[in-house]
């Protein structure tokens, strides 16, 4: 699964090239004398650099293999992007008991009388203005 790369003074790299990530070095520097690093950010019970590489100098093979499946499973995941903010929701009604329901959704503000769209606003001011022209107020 893994490629090996030579690089200088006998140390050895083995990237992951499948990786879903950005990040494909699995082993970075290791040396003859079993030396070097695996990545290993954000998984359970390593300490990890600022690179989130691990120290693997004090390892046994089991514990090498183990990381390093870890490792290329972390880097086989897919990339969850977590919204930024999630959507801002707000009831109106007005003197009859109608509501209407205002809610940002990318970057806009829309109205919407049940699941009809009433009306889509560059600003909640301007949303805002609409509905209390309409005869609208915040519950």
């Amino acid at each position: 699964e893994l490629e090996r790369k030579n690089v200088s003074l006998k140390r050895v790299n083995f990237h992951f090239e499948e990786s879903r990530l950005d990040k494909k070095n699995v082993v970075f520097h290791l040396h003859p004398n079993g030396n070097g690093f695996v990545y290993a950010s954000g998984i359970k019970g390593y300490k990890t650099d600022d690179k989130g590489m691990v120290n693997i100098r004090e390892f046994s093979a089991e514990e090498l293999r183990s990381v390093i499946e870890k490792s290329i499973d972390l880097l086989s995941q897919e990339e969850v992007v977590a919204p930024v903010e999630p959507a801002k929701e707000e009831e109106w009604q007005n003197e009859d008991g109608h509501i209407l329901t205002l809610i940002s959704e990318d970057d806009m503000w829309n109205v919407y009388a049940g699941v009809n769209l009433d009306g889509t606003f560059n600003s909640y001011p301007e949303a805002a203005e609409y509905l209390d022209e309409e005869g609208f107020s915040r519950k």
